[in-house]
């Protein structure tokens, strides 16, 4: 085989790829929305709510975010024969959805930085065709994980035989790195724990002959005294204490003493049960050498260089001739009142988010599309650090955009229904305001502040006249013009306040001017000489007098035959609607010697020899 060749998944119309047109984004000042004071000092105001078609939206977001976003979760339509809900329509056919999700994907890979990740959630329905696709796209070595979720039970038969599958209560979530091994690219996910019942956990230790270590407790630490003080590998200064009469006794015997069960015995001294380790470290060798025959209970207070508690004094304790570490239960177990939950680091089965509770989520209604707050909670977590942008081109019901602005993520949210205005927006001004108590509010402890700008899709540029010419669209003031075709040509929109004509740049001494107008020759000598020798200038306009290279720095391009080929205009819906999906090229049946033959009309005019037989749509001339 080729080392060129690989695995790839192959459907009718892959190769049928949209030219999508650079679109800008234009903002709504009545509906974007910000908070009427800064609640804290890092309030993020920059989010963005869009409107319109994903497809769209996400190529119009190409030149500004490429490498910049951190996280993208996305929960497309599953193309399940029933709709999701009343805001989809999401029966669609298998490659037909293929085609129209590959690409989104490929736009939003384009958006990660290098060491971002994607969570692309989907249920058995797609999800194997969706694993060897996101496979083709983002490499089959950037995949991270499949995360099974436990979602809410969908409804089952009732033994008449109407259902003869099982019922459906997971839904999966694939997890791929922008890039897993390259410079730069992704790392490992920050430390995320799941919560379980400590008891249970024990219980389920003992039974299957397993110790538990934590089993003690530090009843007294005695007197403390200053030994000495020794460097880190850093040079930073360790102070080691000595500890005399130490107590310490087996949670068996206080509880036992007190008349306490087991349960009610951890619940009282939770903060001071412990168990011994000798894991190995270079600090702990170098307290063990320092202290070799000075007393067996010690302490140390230094401030790490790198980890969780950078920047912090620390304290950590050490006990016998061996200098074992203490492990404290309280760095392992959450205490909720009198429950004690086992933190187990986050594995690829996901459970316990409040589904019964889901629709008072949010304050709106999305019947059975709806994730729950925790659970974005849970995916922003592992993947992401305040501050960072996130993305969610599927907004939905806005449950990603809530999340991410309560945990101090930057967001844009993309959603082409009408629900991006009657529950989005609404939502997001309700946490903007403080008003939403539900979800992971008192988690984080959200008291609102922040805003979000909201966007539309600006109209294509280009528009058909009444003799069914491609001219500029009327929508389309002076300032819009020069942004989109600073999009078209691949430069970066920057109009200078002093020098009319630099509009767009590419580097720092090209630059791109966009008129309507019809430029002399005289006018074009100035603008050469204004440009000078060591810039260049790319013009647009609508017509120009004279040569087209005339002058050595200056490039001439008439509007809108400049741009006529670089892109599909007029198309505004590439959305997940049967109605908006691109037609596959007809093929034609003969009957050659009783031989059933198939073809696409290209193929029929090659193989009859009469290229002017068919028209390029498939009619008959």
């Amino acid at each position: 085989m080729s080392s060129k060749q690989r695995l790839e998944l192959t459907w009718i119309g892959k190769e049928n790829r949209p030219r999508l047109e650079p679109r800008i984004l234009l903002e709504d000042p009545e509906k974007s929305y910000h908070a009427k004071h800064r609640v804290t000092d890092d309030d993020i105001f920059d989010n963005r709510l869009i409107f319109g078609d994903n497809l769209l939206a996400l190529k119009a977001l190409e030149q500004e975010f490429t490498g910049k976003i951190k996280c993208i979760y996305i929960d497309p339509p599953y193309n399940t024969d029933q709709a999701l809900n009343k805001m989809y329509d999401d029966g669609i056919e298998h490659s037909i959805w293929l085609s129209l999700i590959r690409e989104r994907l490929e736009l939003l890979r384009k958006l990660l930085t290098r060491d971002g990740v994607i969570f692309f959630q989907i249920d058995d329905e797609e999800m194997a065709y969706a694993k060897v696709l996101m496979d083709e796209v983002f490499g089959r070595s950037n995949f991270l994980n499949q995360v099974s979720v436990k979602m809410k039970q969908t409804a089952g038969a009732s033994g008449g035989g109407e259902d003869k599958r099982l019922k459906k209560n997971i839904e999966y979530i694939l997890v791929y790195a922008r890039d897993k091994d390259g410079d730069g690219g992704f790392q490992k996910f920050n430390e995320v724990y799941d919560e379980e019942d400590l008891f249970q956990v024990i219980e389920d230790m003992r039974e299957e002959g397993k110790s538990w270590k934590y089993t003690r407790i530090l009843l007294s630490l005695g007197e403390r005294q200053f030994l000495k003080t020794i460097e880190d590998g850093s040079g930073l200064p360790i102070n080691i204490y000595l500890h005399k009469d130490v107590v310490i006794a087996p949670v068996s015997e206080i509880a036992k003493k007190e008349g306490l069960s087991e349960r009610e015995c951890y619940v009282r001294y939770f903060d001071r049960i412990f168990r011994d380790t000798n894991a190995q470290s270079s600090i702990r060798t170098r307290v063990m050498d320092a202290v070799a025959g000075t007393g067996d209970f010690f302490s140390i207070d230094y401030v790490p260089r790198s980890g969780r508690s950078r920047g912090k004094n620390v304290t950590l304790y050490y006990k016998g001739n061996n200098c074992d570490l203490i492990a404290w239960l309280r760095d392992v177990v959450l205490k909720k009142g009198d429950r004690l939950l086992k933190l187990e680091k986050a594995g690829t089965f996901w459970d316990g988010f409040p589904l019964n509770n889901l629709t008072k989520e949010g304050g709106v209604l999305f019947p059975q599309g709806k994730k729950p707050e925790s659970l974005i909670k849970k995916v922003l977590d592992l993947a992401t650090e305040e501050g960072d942008w996130v993305l969610d081109s599927f907004a939905g019901s806005g449950t990603t955009a809530a999340v991410a602005h309560k945990t101090k993520r930057r967001w844009i949210a993309i959603e082409l229904g009408d629900h991006c205005d009657t529950h989005i927006l609404p939502r997001l001004k309700r946490v903007i305001d403080g008003q939403d108590t539900a979800g992971i509010t008192a988690a984080m402890s959200w008291k609102g502040g922040g805003g979000f700008r909201y966007y539309h899709i600006a109209p294509s540029l280009l528009q058909k006249d009444r003799f069914g010419n491609l001219v500029i669209s009327k929508e389309y003031n002076a300032a819009m013009l020069a942004e989109a075709m600073c999009k078209i040509m691949g430069f970066r929109y920057a109009p200078s306040d002093e020098v009319y004509w630099q509009q767009g740049r590419s580097t720092e001494g090209d630059f791109l001017y966009i008129t309507t107008q019809t430029l002399t020759r005289e006018q074009l000598a100035k603008l050469s000489d204004e440009v000078g020798e060591n810039r260049s200038l790319l013009i647009c306009c609508a017509a120009f007098r004279g040569k087209a290279d005339a002058f050595d720095n200056l490039t001439l391009r008439k509007i809108p035959s400049a741009v006529l080929a670089k892109c599909e205009w007029g198309h505004d819906d590439y959305s997940l609607n049967v109605a908006n999906l691109p037609k596959a090229v007809p093929r034609f049946e003969f009957l050659i010697s009783d031989l059933e033959v198939t073809m696409t009309p290209k193929e029929a005019r090659r193989r009859v020899g009469q290229p002017s037989l068919f028209t390029s749509d498939g009619g008959a001339e």
